[in-house]
């Protein structure tokens, strides 16, 4: 039987890590990470970023993106009742020829807006305006799946459908991951990490978290990097944390501190595997904020300000990243961002239009940073959410639903298009219904994120190893990647 390099290594690996002992394991992930190693040239001659923007709650992307002419407009006035939004105020969507339907338009918070915000911050760069110019593009209906699903499949329960469906915690989770046949999976770009992460030089983790612990970036070996929107959080009783401060330390026991944890975290001192561990992540942790701290300060007066709203400060503080990555010695990178309030029950349309204000500020300016650094086609942002909403109305809200449009943004994207097949709104007799209200996704989770790891420098066997249910789906690549 003929063995292939790639299946040499993963039996190599796994008789490694079968014989391990508890006292070894740590260890033994090291051996996955020289193999991934081993699968192609170190480095990377260009530079590249993901930047993941994750809405907690399930985005409703049809009041997001909507129809404003023709029988989908009908069909939608009818679903939607009181949370139909008006024509007058849409912000026009322009696909180019054969890109899309012509009659969609954007929620009036993401178009060319007038004025100012209530933070001074001009509001007439929206969204809208870069997928008129080329810089988005719209992925329609992605979802959770394990596989293609039709509504007769799915009421009569003859194709698997993704567990817990609707529930915010598992579909969130699904959604980061890839893999609903798999609770425990890490998530898809911390695969993509373990991959690629030594094609960086630099010591800094390739996934840096700006939204809090994710599963998303998780890997077997890269661990993300947590930081505030504001800078880094330096440890107490060390680096004169806010610990010291508090009980007002002087520089003599400031030293002291410094020396006793040290002390406690010095290589090959802890007795037990946890305590070793614990003692190298936090060494590690040391060393990045320390580096990190000591580039920040270089970042450009940005010609599009960001908002001062949580989600615009997590992008400027990427975007300052992005700034100094050649001083961190970084070629590809993966950022996660997030934002709340999406679970819209009641009370709709003022907090939708408030939460897409934020997000099309946010992403514009974004994008104008990336450009002024000259690497807009070096930047991919692209958006995710637990779920999308439910057809049907509830008391001035949406409920859980299933699949949702969402964006990609960056110089790099085939941007002005529809990907994807945009469902029926009908009320009644909808094919793409579960029955129940919920739009049944036909574009998968692993097929969006399969393209943007192409992208990012993953080649056709790493991306069968990340995504293996993507041979379930009719393509492997949307497209609407460069």
């Amino acid at each position: 039987m003929h063995v292939n390099r790639r299946q040499f290594l993963r039996r190599s690996i796994a008789a490694a890590l079968g014989g391990a002992s508890a006292y070894s394991a740590f260890g033994s992930l090291r051996l996955i990470s020289a193999a991934a190693a081993a699968q192609r040239p170190r480095g990377f001659g260009d530079y590249k970023a993901l930047v993941c923007v994750f809405m907690y709650g399930g985005n409703d992307s049809f009041n997001t993106i909507v129809p404003a002419s023709g029988t989908d407009r009908t069909d939608y006035v009818a679903s939607r009742g009181s949370l139909a939004l008006p024509t007058a105020g849409l912000f026009p969507l322009t696909p180019l020829s054969g890109g899309g339907p012509s009659n969609y338009a954007l929620h009036p918070a993401m178009g060319a807006l007038s004025g100012v915000d209530g933070d001074g911050i001009p509001r007439n760069a929206g969204l809208g305006t870069l997928f008129n110019s080329g810089k988005a593009a719209i992925v329609a209906n992605v979802g959770t799946l394990l596989q293609p699903i039709t509504q007769q499949q799915f009421q009569d329960g003859t194709v698997p459908s993704p567990p817990q469906l609707f529930s915010h915690d598992d579909q969130s989770t699904q959604w980061q991951t890839s893999r609903p046949d798999d609770a425990n999976a890490d998530g898809w770009a911390g695969r993509i990490a373990d991959l690629l992460h030594d094609g960086n030089s630099g010591s800094v983790p390739m996934s840096i978290t700006l939204g809090g612990a994710n599963r998303l970036q998780r890997g077997a070996i890269v661990s993300p990097y947590a930081m505030s929107p504001y800078g880094v959080s330096r440890m107490d009783y060390h680096d004169g944390g806010d610990e010291c401060w508090i009980i007002g330390c002087d520089g003599e026991m400031a030293q002291d501190n410094a020396a006793a944890y040290e002390a406690l975290i010095a290589s090959g001192t802890q007795a037990h595997v946890l305590e070793r561990a614990f003692a190298d992540a936090t060494t590690r942790s040391i060393a990045n904020y320390r580096q990190i701290a000591g580039v920040l300060g270089n970042a450009p007066t940005w010609t599009t300000p960001f908002a001062q709203t949580d989600l615009g400060q997590q992008l400027a503080m990427v975007a300052q990243l992005i700034a100094a990555r050649d001083a961190l010695g970084m070629r590809r990178q993966v950022f996660f961002v997030s934002t709340g309030n999406y679970d819209t029950h009641g009370d709709q349309l003022p907090t939708q239009d408030e939460n897409l204000t934020e997000l099309s500020q946010a992403l514009r300016a974004f994008h104008d940073a990336t450009a002024q650094l000259g690497i807009a086609g070096s930047v991919t942002t692209f958006t995710a959410s637990d779920f999308g909403r439910s057809l049907g109305v509830n008391s001035g809200g949406t409920d859980h639903g299933w699949g949702g449009h969402h964006f990609v943004v960056g110089g790099g994207v085939n941007g002005q298009r529809f990907y994807g097949a945009m469902p029926s709104l009908a009320e009644n007799g909808n094919p793409d219904d579960t029955g129940y209200g919920q739009i049944i996704p036909t574009t998968a989770v692993d097929q969006y994120a399969a393209t943007l790891a192409r992208w990012f420098g993953v080649d056709a066997a790493g991306i069968g190893d990340i995504f293996p249910n993507l041979g379930r789906f009719a393509s492997a690549d949307l497209g609407f990647m460069g």
